[in-house]
């Protein structure tokens, strides 16, 4: 390793090499420099070499390097010079950027070049192969290795960047200009897994930040400038993953979004708060959650009233008439009804998240279903002056929802109303008609309640019907089982007509041809009309003497049937009562046998009794009254295990 007087000294070297093509040589030889302890103290020439640094970095694609550089000369110049550090961060990320561009020009499909999931992973096994197999490789495997790794780079350019500028209270500007910038790569290339390791990464270093809070230049989150750039990466973070679809990472942010909010306790700027807002709209539609759907757009009403001077009446009308849609959308009954204990807590989780988003504490309401209901936005509407600012055709669209019992008429004064709104949730429409026609109908077929709700198509009716059943807000019951069973009948029946049509056209064509037809009278006219008709009556009359001798066969069966059973039941009864006079034998040989055995066994007892009964004046001898005693007494409780034991030692 060499040592330079001069830092210009190793910039020169760095030059020759490169000159020579010793690129890596000349990389290493500013590595040295700058992670050297000789040279702490800021200089205007270490901005230039590491300009030349980063330069060689990209070129190489060498990620680590480019990291362990940057540290260095974060811990050179953060006290002294921040600037330099963010003029040699932005041309490194303009220079990494610039290389991925100039890839991608390069490539004719980008499509087929950037199709890859994952951009931190490595090749597949079957495209090693197949790149060792073909030989020649293809347009569009060439596109992949042009394209792909200069991308990569670029991702690990933001990742390494943003991991040097977290959390430094100098360095919170740059590393929001950073987050933001990455943000937009990911946008601008559909990169869906980079972004949410990106969200992850930021949501780590926000969590470390309130996890070490006697860090050396920690941000300090109390501070309006802090704050607020904080809170801009996390919007742009929302608005990215609200334009690509991520709507789970969409969640999440709003939860960042509140998270951070709860931390410093303040509430941000009323414009903020309003994109805040519209988002909530779109991820609680997405996510078929309309109770709070709807309490997001009274949230934005709110503020738009309060806050936008500039709103026009025609943009305050539209979104007054989007707060009414979007209470009257909500389902007039409760989901969780007849769900599992497991299914219950979670949604209790599920809506005491949601509800902390839009505002509404519940942790010590939980049980409360009412504080949050549809009744009680629709109430809200009244009381804020919500609906009086709505659209004519809202407002009356609400009475006739809400307040007009026309459960035969609601359908054709909806549907004029429907055509002028261009956008509606149309769900409560049908799902409120069905209780309306309960009570007017016991029965009715199902294609007339659908014919009732013309602006939708039967399967979306039938499934609505189904979804309030399982929720227990009607009862009803639909026998799809009679209208199949009646389909398939008149189906049968018709094939059956037609086959039976064409079997007397080719019989009648057949006798034609043979010959073998009725005599036809003077003057009679053959037509086909006549042709069939004859032959309709002969199949008849064949019919008819069909059924007379399948009369008589069942009719001979059954005599034939009647005789087998009489003479077969005196041979029943017989062998019944020969079978009493066996088993009447059999039991008593079985008593005479089970007594012979009793009186067997005590015959044998007695003897064995008075055997030991002899052994009785030694044992008194020995032991004494007392001793015989205690023998009588245990004798007792094991004269039967002392019989075995000496019937067992004979043995």
């Amino acid at each position: 390793m060499a040592n330079f007087a001069k830092p210009e000294n190793a910039l020169k070297r760095a030059e020759e090499l490169i000159n020579v093509g010793q690129k890596q040589d000349a990389l290493q030889a500013l590595h040295n420099l700058i992670t050297s302890k000789r040279y702490r103290a800021w200089q205007k020439p270490l901005e230039r070499i590491m300009f030349k640094y980063v330069e060689l970095c990209v070129d190489m694609r060498k990620g680590r390097f480019a990291k362990d550089g940057l540290i260095q000369y974060r811990i050179v110049c953060q006290h002294v010079n921040v600037s330099s550090l963010e003029e040699v961060i932005k041309h490194f990320m303009h220079l990494s950027t610039q290389k991925a561009e100039q890839a991608r020009s390069q490539a004719e499909a980008l499509e087929e070049a950037l199709d890859v999931d994952d951009l931190e992973a490595d090749k597949r096994p079957q495209d090693l192969m197949l790149s060792y197999v073909s030989g020649e490789k293809g347009k569009d495997r060439s596109d992949r290795e042009l394209v792909t790794p200069w991308f990569k780079f670029l991702w690990e350019t933001y990742r390494t960047v943003l991991e040097i500028l977290r959390n430094n209270s100098k360095l919170e500007a740059l590393y929001a200009m950073t987050a933001h910038r990455a943000f937009q790569f990911c946008k601008q290339y559909k990169r869906t897994t980079e972004f949410r390791r990106l969200c992850e990464i930021i949501r780590n270093h926000l969590a470390n930040l309130n996890k070490y809070k006697d860090q050396r230049d920690r941000p300090d989150l109390s501070a309006p400038e802090s704050l607020q750039l904080y809170l801009d990466t996390r919007f742009e973070q929302l608005k990215i993953a609200t334009e690509l679809g991520l709507w789970q990472e969409a969640f999440r942010s709003v939860e960042d979004i509140h998270g951070l909010m709860s931390i410093v306790k303040k509430t941000p700027k009323a414009s903020l708060m309003v994109v805040y807002y519209a988002k909530l709209t779109e991820i609680f539609w997405i996510s078929s959650s309309h109770l709070y759907h709807a309490y997001a757009w009274l949230n934005l009403f709110s503020l738009q009233k309060s806050f936008n001077k500039n709103l026009s009446q025609k943009d305050l009308q539209l979104i007054a008439s989007s707060v009414v849609l979007a209470a009257l959308s909500v389902t007039p009954y409760n989901q969780t009804r007849g769900a599992s204990h497991l299914e219950v807590e979670n949604e209790k989780e599920r809506n005491l998240r949601m509800s902390n988003l839009i505002g509404f504490n519940l942790e010590s309401k939980l049980e409360n279903r009412e504080v949050l209901s549809r009744s009680a936005v629709l109430t809200e509407l009244v009381s804020k002056g919500v609906l009086s600012c709505a659209t004519q055709e809202v407002k009356d669209l609400y009475h006739l929802l809400e307040n007009d019992f026309l459960p035969l008429d609601v359908a054709s004064k909806i549907h004029p109303l429907l055509m002028k709104i261009s956008k509606l949730g149309g769900k409560l429409t049908s799902a409120s008609s069905v209780p309306e026609v309960s009570q007017l109908y016991e029965t009715m077929k199902i294609e007339s309640l659908s014919q009732m709700i013309p602006f939708f198509e039967f399967s979306m009716v039938e499934k609505i019907s189904v979804d309030a059943v399982k929720h227990n807000f009607i009862a009803m019951k639909v026998d799809h089982m009679k209208q199949q069973r009646a389909e398939r009948i008149r189906k049968e029946i018709e094939e059956r007509e037609l086959e039976e049509a064409q079997a007397l056209l080719q019989e009648t064509e057949k006798h034609l041809k043979r010959g073998k037809k009725k005599p036809i009278l003077d003057g009679e006219k053959l037509t086909k009309q006549t042709l069939i008709e004859r032959a309709l009556s002969e199949q008849l009359k064949e019919r008819q003497e069909q059924e007379k001798r399948l009369q008589k066969v069942a009719k001979t069966m059954d005599h034939l049937e009647r005789a087998k059973r009489e003479e077969a039941a005196p041979l029943i009864e017989a062998a019944f009562q020969r079978r009493l006079v066996e088993e009447k034998v059999l039991h008593e040989r079985e008593q005479q046998l089970e007594v012979e055995l009793s009186r067997q066994r005590h015959d044998g007892d007695l003897k064995e009794k008075n055997r030991l009964a002899r052994m009785l004046e030694n044992k008194v001898s020995t032991f004494g009254i007392s001793g015989f005693m205690f023998l009588r007494e245990g004798a007792l409780g094991r004269d039967n295990l002392l019989c075995r034991f000496l019937r067992l030692f004979q043995c």
